[in-house]
């Protein structure tokens, strides 16, 4: 079943085309891996995705159902725009946690967030929202479970290192139910030791209805996670393919050029 679908989208900065007619398209359950230098707008389509930024023109269609579309002009309701947006779930380079906030909190934030509300516009009686609390607080601990963090459920960032930090927001984006989870280079701000440990901890969410897109400089990680993997360059999708066909016999000079200086790295 197709989940996401992305067509024509364009993103400009001023007079610099940073995203140039991007057109993909992604099955429940799949992992995409998006590959390319610096600069070539990899970053800039995942912060589309996630609502982050707003495209220029295209549209961008969640299970059938278009969350972004230029021509549209009709104004959507703030209702309407966080149901949207709640479809995707980012995990920053930088982690993003909140400092003052231990590892449990960060991760059940937003949901106790939302829970007021609905409690509020629904009239929940006490009970209704001590259970509908309870329930939040036992999945951020099936969740810190998953990332192998339940002995850090007290812990505050400042007393992780960087990969337990990612670890820890992994589990946070994980914790709303997102339809895809996005990735933006989850690995670059950490040590090389500690990337190993990150890496594992997103293979293990592979399988079943996850989906994932990932943006990433871990060649060796795309090749063998990926269902799928885009190149992109200089604003477009310069190449498409499965991990096979992209590494094992890639057709854009460009490509072949990108993969030689990963290697000569």
């Amino acid at each position: 079943m197709e989940l996401l679908k992305v067509e024509g989208l364009k993103k400009s900065f001023g007079r610099t085309d940073v995203l140039m007619g991007i057109d993909f398209s992604l099955q429940k359950g799949e992992v995409l891996a998006i590959i390319g230098s610096s600069g070539s707008g990899k970053t800039t389509l995942l912060r589309c995705l996630n609502f982050l930024e707003t495209p220029n023109e295209g549209k961008i269609t969640v299970s059938g159902h278009a969350v972004y579309d230029s021509t549209d002009k009709k104004r959507k309701s703030a209702k309407e725009k966080r149901e949207n947006q709640l479809k995707f779930g980012l995990v920053f380079q930088s982690f993003n946690l909140f400092p003052q906030y231990t590892v449990h909190k960060n991760i059940t934030l937003a949901a106790t967030l939302a829970l007021k509300n609905t409690a509020k516009k629904e009239k929940m009686t006490g009970a209704q929202k001590a259970a509908a609390l309870a329930e939040i607080e036992a999945k951020a601990d099936r969740l810190l479970a998953q990332v192998g963090l339940s002995e850090k459920k007290e812990s505050y960032p400042c007393q992780l290192s960087g990969g337990q930090c990612q670890r820890v927001a992994i589990a946070r984006a994980l914790a709303l139910d997102p339809e895809i989870l996005c990735f933006d280079e989850p690995t670059s701000a950490l040590d090389p030791e500690l990337t190993g440990e990150v890496l594992r901890a997103i293979k293990s969410l592979k399988g079943g209805d996850r989906t994932m897109v990932i943006v990433t400089h871990e060649m060796e990680f795309a090749r063998n996670v990926a269902d799928k993997v885009i190149f992109m360059a200089d604003g477009v999708i310069e190449e498409v393919g499965t991990p096979e066909e992209l590494f094992g016999a890639p057709k854009s000079p460009k490509l072949r050029a990108f993969l030689q200086k990963d290697k000569d790295i």
